[in-house]
């Protein structure tokens, strides 16, 4: 079968080859995959990539082998995966524990922008408690994580305040009911909590529009600039400020794949997709990813030609 595996050229750092179709364990499905996202941080393991990496966590597809314990959905069942790996290729093995089913309303270019972005902010919002009626500030916010928090937020009574490098990355963001602005600084504070993802000089600078009592949840660092606190700036700023580290990660995943497709079902979450193409165009967009020229998620398409 035909699989991309990472090249370590900037370039084009994804390149064809033909490989051994997976052979599932005995909680696994194997799915042929119709359509995955790549997400940016995956740009960024593809600059020196281990000689083992598969790159690929974002798939839907169907079913076309059942899991040997009888555990998940049967033969022809339409699902969202989240594998830990190797969702760049015709098929792949995924864990029943990882998988969701798929309504017919739910077409397999949605289903694939879900997982890692919409898991993301599934558990980002519950870390962080009930928005309704609180001040939140989202930094980093024109990627896909961040057009999910916004509408998931905003949808539960939060008042948003959103950070965009342009006024066209923030564009969809001011539809979905979040006050825009393109720096951190611009931001009107106080907040109750802040989502932070750029890290750099921008995390202090958030920090200290925090009310006291409040809280910043760290869950990111987009600008790959590390943050360096000053703790006597910090005396000088608001008191009692909880900072928590946060990262999505923790299998099982079908419990949060079913609730994002019942979202998308139900018209109160939308998938925001800026590009759908043939995965022959995979590394033009990994590129166009890293660099920040895709506004939320990118889709690519197995059924195409190469």
């Amino acid at each position: 079968m035909q699989r991309l595996i990472p090249t370590g050229e900037a370039a084009r750092p994804v390149a064809f080859a033909e490989t051994p179709q997976p052979v599932p364990a005995p909680a696994e499905v194997l799915i042929k995959v119709e359509a995955f996202a790549p997400n940016r941080g995956e740009t960024f393991l593809l600059e020196q990539p281990r000689p083992e990496l598969l790159p690929g966590k974002d798939i839907a597809g169907l079913v076309v082998q059942a899991a040997a314990d009888g555990s998940g959905p049967g033969i022809g069942t339409r699902v969202v995966g989240h594998p830990a790996q190797g969702g760049w290729a015709e098929y792949a093995a995924v864990p029943t524990h990882s998988l969701a089913v798929l309504p017919d309303s739910v077409d397999s270019a949605r289903a694939a922008a879900l997982p890692l972005a919409g898991i993301t902010a599934l558990r980002l919002l519950s870390t962080a408690g009930s928005p309704a009626g609180r001040r939140v500030l989202l930094t980093g916010a024109s990627g896909g994580v961040g057009h999910y928090v916004a509408e998931l937020a905003v949808g539960a009574g939060a008042e948003l305040t959103a950070v965009t490098a342009t006024p066209a990355r923030g564009a969809r963001l001011s539809e979905l009911g979040a006050d825009v602005v393109h720096e951190v600084a611009a931001a009107r504070g106080p907040f109750d909590v802040v989502l932070e993802s750029t890290g750099g000089p921008d995390l202090a600078i958030a920090l200290s529009k925090v009310r006291p009592g409040g809280t910043l949840v760290w869950f990111g660092q987009a600008s790959r600039t590390p943050v360096c606190l000053d703790f006597f700036q910090l005396l000088g700023g608001p008191e009692r400020v909880t900072i928590q580290h946060f990262h999505y990660a923790g299998a099982p995943y079908g419990s949060d794949l079913a609730a994002l497709v019942r979202l998308v079902e139900q018209g109160r979450l939308h998938p925001e997709i800026d590009r759908v193409a043939d995965w022959g165009k995979t590394a033009e967009t990994l590129v166009d990813l890293r660099e920040r020229r895709i506004r939320g998620k990118a889709v690519l398409l197995t059924g195409g030609t190469r």
